[in-house]
């Protein structure tokens, strides 16, 4: 039986794992959750999910939540197949936990931009331009370390792409539509996201999550 990815057709985690099942060519069955009409809080659905967000996987009864974490296993479970998304060496993997460290502790800003300049709006509330120019000015010291980073190396972890690049796509992928996207003013984060965000399998998932089938 094929992966069940149950998530949401507007969901940035949910496309985040659907890029990488595509990397590594697993394929999955894509079961959308009507989040508009409560299903993420449905009492059968909490028992996957307790926190009542998208996506969980159900691989053949092992459920997991939790983007990354769901990446992570995938990589994991299929070193040989598709994209080598985790480095097969000791070091290897230490760079790559470190820069999935500053992935969620310093890359957040994007996220939380996106928060306030559009799911906020989705909402029907308003956005707080104070807040919104707070988290600018943090992603922008952000990516200025980036830019060095990006500098001396190809990819975040190293010079192979590896699950913290992809990691970042569905909110590098929003941010314009925030009014304050950072990421052409780089050089080195702009050569780097023009590669990444150019994959075929990114192009897959960015706007519509398409199943993988063999």
């Amino acid at each position: 039986m094929p992966l069940k990815l149950y998530g949401s057709l507007t969901s940035t985690c949910t496309r985040r794992v659907a890029v990488i099942l595509h990397e590594k060519r697993v394929p999955f069955e894509f079961i959308v959750v009507q989040m508009a009409k409560g299903e993420h809080k449905d009492p059968a659905y909490l028992e996957n999910q307790p926190f009542g967000q998208v996506p969980y996987i159900d691989d053949n009864g092992f459920i997991l939540y939790e983007s990354r974490a769901i990446a992570w296993y995938i990589a994991a479970k299929y070193p040989d197949r598709g994209t080598r998304l985790i480095p097969n060496d000791l070091q290897g993997q230490a760079r790559l936990m470190q820069a999935w460290s500053v992935e969620t502790s310093h890359f957040v800003h994007a996220e939380q931009a996106a928060f306030e300049a559009i799911f906020k709006r989705n909402r029907g509330l308003d956005t707080d331009p104070v807040i919104l120019k707070r988290h600018q000015e943090a992603l922008e010291r952000t990516l200025d370390v980036y830019d060095k980073i990006l500098g001396k190396q190809k990819y975040l972890a190293g010079d192979e792409l590896t699950l913290v690049d992809l990691f970042h796509l569905p909110y590098a992928y929003i941010l314009p539509r925030t009014g304050i996207d950072p990421i052409p003013t780089k050089p080195n984060v702009k050569r780097w996201y023009e590669d990444v965000s150019n994959r075929p399998t990114w192009q897959l998932v960015k706007d519509q999550v398409h199943p993988f089938t063999e």
